[in-house]
């Protein structure tokens, strides 16, 4: 079946809250009676789903996914979806942001996930060619809601592993190459270049400066930085920044026009703004969240 016609403006933006604000991954099991839908919306977050016992039909824009027992599932970034369960329905999903799962040193394959040729569902032929990959994804999906309800020292970690678990599932049993294809090369050109943003993370980083190091014109550079990592590079050096700043709340006193000053981003109003971009609060609001959350209390969802 294929849907036509469904643009944003007629779809729900849902607001996903994360069980801990320090993981941003939302996970959490559910039941749902017969003859259930729910209508178009969208988030910024992949999604897994995992079905324990029932069936669900998913619609995207251009394709459905008939999904039973045991069947894995996962939906892209902002990618339009809606579904109907035609009986009792079981089931886990994972929410995560796909940002938060990478650093400096991997940041490059963001793109696999985020910037792909085709939505990210595409790859789900993955899961449905390969019985032992479905499994072993299925088996990480449970390990993660394990995690997440147990709660125990450095569940954190291993819900973190899990998901890049199932990440790299994907990106190594990918035959069809439906995710975005990269030269190692482009890699190494790059390297010189986040080595020195995160140098001058504290600086107002020009770009003609991060050209002459890649030796690159301004014009190849900027195509050249957003097809490999899948941000443009201001967008890059902002959301470094960001990180930063995180950082330096939950580890140093110091406030918060101190903190903009010390990331390079002295203008408050743009300060908040990007950090509200990365975050959906004030600086202030997640130092708050982040320092009075306590693992081991049960978080609604």
């Amino acid at each position: 079946m294929k849907e036509k016609g469904v643009g944003l403006m007629e779809a729900t933006h849902e607001i996903v809250p994360y069980d801990n604000p320090l993981l941003s991954v939302r996970i959490f099991q559910a039941h749902r009676e017969q003859n259930t839908r729910t209508e178009w919306h969208y988030h910024k977050q992949l999604e897994l789903l995992l079905i324990l016992n029932g069936k669900l039909d998913i619609y995207m824009e251009s394709e459905s996914i008939q999904m039973c027992k045991d069947d894995v599932v996962i939906l892209g970034a902002s990618e339009l979806h809606r579904d109907y369960c035609s009986e009792s329905l079981d089931y886990i999903v994972v929410q995560f942001d796909l940002e938060h799962f990478f650093d400096q040193s991997s940041i490059s394959y963001m793109r696999y996930f985020s910037e792909t040729h085709a939505p990210l569902s595409k790859a789900n032929y993955i899961f449905k060619e390969n019985p032992t990959i479905k499994h072993e994804a299925a088996r990480c999906i449970r390990s993660i809601l394990d995690e997440a309800t147990m709660k125990d020292a450095g569940y954190e970690i291993a819900v973190s592993i899990l998901i890049k678990q199932i990440l790299l599932m994907l990106l190594r049993n990918d035959t069809q190459k439906i995710l975005a294809e990269q030269d190692p090369f482009d890699k190494l050109r790059l390297k010189p270049v986040l080595d020195y943003v995160e140098q001058h993370l504290t600086d107002r980083i020009q770009v003609e400066e991060v050209c002459r190091i890649a030796n690159m014109s301004y014009y190849y550079f900027v195509k050249f930085f957003k097809k490999s990592i899948g941000l443009s590079f201001t967008e890059y050096v902002n959301y470094r920044k960001v990180k930063r700043a995180e950082r330096l709340l939950l580890t140093k006193d110091l406030s918060i026009t101190e903190i903009g000053e010390k990331i390079g981003m002295p203008n408050m109003a743009h300060f908040y703004k990007m950090f509200k971009k990365y975050n959906d609060c004030s600086p202030k609001q997640y130092q708050k969240k982040m320092l009075t959350w306590k693992p081991h209390e049960q978080q609604s969802s």
